[in-house]
């Protein structure tokens, strides 16, 4: 297995909107055309993993989440990881996951991720925990509040538990 992790280029969006297609998942190439623009203002950093020459995956880091709580503290966001499902058990994500966190240990001892609440995000939940994230402590969040005691709520990709894992001391 030849896996190489390596920063998003220009030519990647048509390939990655093109793999995840194929899968049955609409990414459209503009969303990966702004990670290029973003990374390029130094805004994130967007890993691409690919096994044998083949897309498989990515991930991003984001430097100023758009979650309110790690803004106000600086923690840097491990954000929209995807791995294709044709490759998952591979340990790709492993990967992705080792050369973000690396990358956010040079500028910041914690890392924060967010995960959905429902079954679709069962694999993603039991693998953040096994890496040592933890819950912030702040319940989980529809993308603009906190949802509270008693709020109804649609549970869709929006509703989120954020996690913390320190990197280093």
């Amino acid at each position: 297995m030849n896996l190489l992790i390596r920063k998003i280029t220009e030519s990647d969006p048509i390939i990655i909107s093109n793999a995840f297609k194929e899968q049955g998942w609409e990414k459209p190439e503009l969303l990966y055309e702004t990670y290029i623009t973003e990374q390029y203002n130094g805004e994130r950093i967007t890993l691409i993993a690919e096994l044998d020459g083949e897309f498989a995956g990515y991930v991003n880091v984001i430097w100023n989440s758009y979650y309110p709580a790690f803004r106000e503290k600086k923690i840097p966001e491990v954000n929209d990881f995807n791995v294709l499902i044709k490759y998952r058990g591979l340990g790709i994500g492993s990967r992705l996951m080792d050369k973000a966190e690396e990358i956010i240990s040079e500028k910041s001892a914690i890392a924060g991720i967010g995960v959905g609440i429902f079954s679709d995000y069962g694999v993603a939940q039991v693998l953040y925990v096994k890496r040592g994230y933890i819950p912030d402590g702040k319940g989980i969040h529809n993308g603009k509040d906190y949802v509270k005691y008693g709020d109804k709520v649609l549970i869709d990709d929006d509703i989120v538990l954020y996690l913390t894992k320190k990197l280093r001391d």
